[in-house]
């Protein structure tokens, strides 16, 4: 019965992903380069608006890394037709929301909104994408703000901090290695002709994409950005040169010791990223791996780990198969109480052993991807959801027209597949071990040590 009802499942969800994916959005590209991507969805009376820049922390320097995210921030400072903090509350009064990220890969901003207010959001958009005030005075004051942010997020945290060094020991060449945030030094000493020459150098219309989802028509989108975008001129890019990090020869080893209730164990591996759509094999098979490990409740390390062997309170996976840089496949828990560490990272290996060794069952091999083809579903329920995918693939250099054929491919990871790539890039000549020693906690300090899924 269970079987059955598994197989019930999968064909139910596999009925229900084709139509959806298969609703392209339109696409139109403005004279100065400037792609606008369009996805109509009639569910309600709003809109998700975004805008991605081809550039994120990977493009940093030595000496101003974390400048990519502080760019973010002034972003909100206004311009000469929107004062400070104007733009923020121009969306509030439409009674909508905005924000903004930074990636190692991409910056994007967003705003949701009702979609009679969607013409606003694009002025206001192609207002500072050209015509940002970069005052020195409120530099000044946002780089204390994102210096704080460090501090609460990172160097008081100690599995952000255990996980930061990891990269830079995992990473000896590649920018990955850097904190998206920058290191503090750098903070201390960027200036607001620092921002200046990354606005300068990246936000230009030919850098950049606009995504909206909602309840709109595609025609009528084309003709507002045709009025507020189109007028923005287009500027040479820098060149982009290759940044490939040296084969890894041997395992590596860090402790990181800070205040913290439970000890963490963080394994990472060197893996690939999709590259080509169409003739790449292994990230799929990894990415199907990571749904048999860490999946759902009945998957490996939450049977076999936590409630069978109890031997961790919590362990995890983390892949992400669509990045601009190298690919990892991370691994991370806490031990039980009275199992140490090295006890925990042996019950990691064991578990990747019995896959190398003996394979995977159709069972769970089908319940993955049921797994992964529901969650790839629920993103239909949100707007905002569905401009992510589409403007996360772009920005690593796939197109979202290639959504439905990711999935195709992920449906067609075998068994035999699984147990290849889990033999053949889970090994220790490429492998990194970060262990997070707990040292004793400050009188009266919430305990922030609690593991959980690796950061992307």
């Amino acid at each position: 019965m269970r079987t059955t009802r598994l197989n019930y499942l999968f064909a139910l969800l596999l009925t229900l992903a084709a139509p959806a994916v298969l609703a392209n959005p339109f696409e139109y590209q403005l004279a100065n380069g400037l792609r606008v991507i369009v996805k109509e969805d009639r569910r309600a009376p709003t809109a998700a608006h975004m805008v991605w820049y081809r550039a994120g922390s990977m493009d940093e320097t030595n000496g101003t890394t974390g400048v990519a995210h502080v760019l973010e921030h002034m972003m909100f400072k206004g311009t000469p037709a929107a004062g400070p903090g104007e733009f923020n509350r121009r969306v509030a009064a439409a009674g909508g929301r905005d924000n903004a990220f930074t990636s190692h890969d991409y910056t994007a901003y967003f705003q949701q909104v009702p979609k009679q207010t969607l013409e606003e959001m694009m002025q206001l958009e192609a207002d500072r994408m050209r015509h940002l005030s970069l005052d020195a005075k409120e530099f000044a004051q946002e780089i204390k703000v994102v210096m704080e942010e460090r501090r609460l997020r990172t160097d008081d945290q100690p599995q952000s901090m255990l996980f930061e060094q990891m990269s830079g020991v995992a990473f000896q060449s590649h920018p990955y290695r850097v904190p998206i945030i920058g290191w503090m030094n750098d903070l201390e000493n960027l200036t607001v002709q620092d921002a200046r020459d990354w606005y300068e150098r990246w936000y230009v219309p030919n850098n950049a994409y606009v995504v909206i989802v909602g309840d709109v028509d595609h025609e009528a989108v084309f003709k507002l950005a045709e009025k507020y975008y189109a007028p923005l001129k287009p500027r040479a890019l820098p060149l982009r040169k290759p940044q490939d990090e040296p084969p890894q020869t041997g395992i590596r080893r860090l402790t990181v010791k800070a205040p913290a209730e439970l000890p963490v164990v963080l394994m990472a591996y060197k893996v690939p990223v999709i590259r080509d759509v169409e003739k790449d094999v292994d990230p799929y098979a990894l990415e199907m791996l990571s749904a048999i490990l860490d999946g759902h409740d009945a998957a490996r390390f939450s049977k076999h780990l936590i409630r069978e062997q109890r031997l961790a309170v919590a362990a995890g996976v983390g892949y992400d198969a669509k990045s601009r840089g190298p690919g990892m496949f991370y691994l991370q828990g806490s031990p039980s109480e009275g199992k140490a560490p090295a006890a925990l990272e042996a019950g990691f290996r064991a578990e990747l052993a019995q896959i190398q060794q003996e394979g995977v069952t159709a069972e769970e091999l089908k319940r993955a991807k049921a797994q992964l083809v529901a969650g790839q579903i629920y993103k239909l329920d949100s707007m905002f959801a569905q401009a992510m995918e589409i403007g996360q693939l772009e920005a690593v250099g796939i197109s979202y027209k290639l959504d439905q054929r990711m999935l195709e491919k992920l449906q067609a990871v075998t068994a035999a597949q699984v147990q290849t790539v889990a033999q053949k890039y889970l090994r220790d000549d490429v492998l990194t071990v970060a262990e997070l020693d707990p040292q004793p906690l400050p009188q009266a300090q919430t305990p922030r040590s609690r593991a959980a899924a690796p950061r992307q």
